[in-house]
């Protein structure tokens, strides 16, 4: 199907519910949505709710507050808990389960207060690759994901966010910061705290797209393949400082950046 049918299908699937909560995060795929949502929809009907723990980067929330304002939608900033549920807390394989719906059953929340139509999420055709536990809690809260319902994928939805002038087109892509702890070790603000810090750290190097994999006293670090070379030459600069931080042991995964590869044990 040619790009600009799906963004046609896109927006009758968005303009059908009427009305939205959209899952906000102010990163390539949500951004793309809400822009989408308020070409079809009145910028009234529309409420982007944003989600803040020690689990997501702090950073985010100032460009999500920005990117919402800029677009002229109400903007919801909510506190979730799942630090708070040990069943999050343990790190199961079916961690992302407990933390979407956790986030989902606030946004439920939010759109009958509004009396808003629906709840959407921004899953594509490129998540589908992953293991997604959070897929279940999607389907029982009953959450839509119009750009995978368009058949969008993350490509595609980074070459209409460039066309219609989003910011994020090329931003790097994010994930939770408790996907960077192995399954079974238990989360803690202290550790997805740590993480943030070296991240942070990394990008202000110039590594766009960067991992910070916690395995207790050692981290690995993920880079894109071409940064490897300039990643080892600043090699002392970063080991100092993450030693700082507390890792005892410092180590390049070879392989490179790869979504979910906290997974492959799983695979």
């Amino acid at each position: 199907m040619r790009l600009e049918r799906k963004f046609s299908r896109l927006q009758k699937i968005i303009r059908g519910y009427k009305s939205c909560a959209i899952a906000f995060s102010g990163g390539v795929d949500s951004t793309f949505l809400l822009k989408a949502a308020t070409l079809v929809l009145p910028h009234q009907n529309i409420v982007a709710v944003t989600a803040t723990s020690a689990t997501y980067p702090k950073e985010e929330l100032a460009l999500a507050r920005r990117i919402a304002k800029g677009l002229g939608v109400r903007h919801r900033v909510i506190k979730t808990a799942e630090l708070k549920d040990a069943r999050f807390v343990n790190n199961p394989s079916w961690r992302c389960y407990y933390c979407k719906k956790e986030l989902f059953r606030r946004m439920n929340n939010i759109a009958r207060s509004l009396k808003l139509d629906s709840v959407f999420d921004a899953s594509n055709l490129s998540d589908q690759v992953d293991f997604r536990p959070g897929e279940k809690a999607l389907k029982q809260l009953k959450v839509r994901s119009p750009l995978r319902e368009a058949g969008l994928d993350k490509d595609q939805i980074r070459l209409l966010s460039r066309k219609l002038g989003l910011v994020t087109w090329r931003k790097p892509s994010l994930a939770c910061l408790a996907s960077r702890i192995p399954y079974g070790t238990k989360i803690t603000a202290a550790i997805l705290q740590r993480i943030n810090r070296a991240e942070v750290f990394l990008r202000r190097l110039g590594f766009k797209q960067v991992r910070l994999r916690h395995h207790n006293e050692l981290c690995r670090i993920e880079v894109l393949k071409n940064d490897l070379p300039r990643l080892i030459n600043r090699r002392k600069l970063i080991i100092d400082k993450l030693k700082k931080l507390g890792y005892n042991y410092v180590a390049l995964d070879l392989e490179g950046y790869r979504m979910g590869s906290m997974n492959e044990v799983i695979k």
